[in-house]
């Protein structure tokens, strides 16, 4: 929601954590985010050099899964902050991420705002999941509210989640289509029955 209240001529881009992130894989993510041109610089220096020129246009720069990030990481993610010609903003997204934050009183002392993002009401659940995935759009609003009381419960994570598990299961299955069984196939798999 708040990005997209973000101040006119800022630019957003989302930088995807790696699942066992380190330095260079974080300027490999920062640096595919901005959409650099060229090849990812050899050396750490040139790669630095190359996001602070890119981050000193306006930038609202979105971290997934920030609290799978360890210190030197969130180190890094400070130094395009602190960087002097940049203009940017980090969004650090993930649950637990404040506890990462936590491991660097330096960076967490910058945090203007903490966002925690409740379940999403019945009402607000046909909304959130079309504009997620086009997949749903295909789905009747009565199938929508029927998955989210069955198993997705207004957790938008739950509906990621089943959202892979649905795309795979149309991608490798012939003649397969969205219905009630094959959902509550995929419930099984996505979360356990309360």
């Amino acid at each position: 929601m708040a990005l997209g209240e973000s101040p006119l001529g800022w630019k957003v881009s989302w930088v995807p954590v790696p699942v066992r992130p380190s330095v260079t894989g974080m300027r490999r993510a920062v640096f595919d985010a901005l959409a650099l041109p060229g090849r990812f610089p050899h050396t750490s220096a040139r790669a630095d050099a190359a996001a602070a020129e890119a981050l000193g246009q306006a930038r609202v720069l979105v971290g997934d899964e920030a609290q799978r990030l360890p210190v030197p990481c969130l180190e890094y993610m400070q130094s395009l902050w602190d960087h002097p010609g940049t203009q940017v903003t980090l969004v650090l997204c993930g649950a637990g991420s404040e506890r990462a934050l936590a491991r660097l009183p330096q960076l967490a002392s910058r945090v203007v705002a903490w966002q925690e993002v409740p379940r999403l009401a019945a009402a607000e659940v046909a909304a959130a999941v079309t504009g997620f995935h086009p997949l749903w759009r295909t789905v009747p609003a009565a199938d929508l509210a029927w998955i989210d009381r069955s198993c997705a419960h207004g957790t938008f994570r739950t509906w990621a989640v089943l959202t892979a598990h649905l795309q795979n299961a149309l991608l490798t299955t012939a003649d397969t289509s969205v219905d009630r069984a094959l959902l509550r196939r995929l419930f099984k798999r996505v979360a356990p029955p309360l």
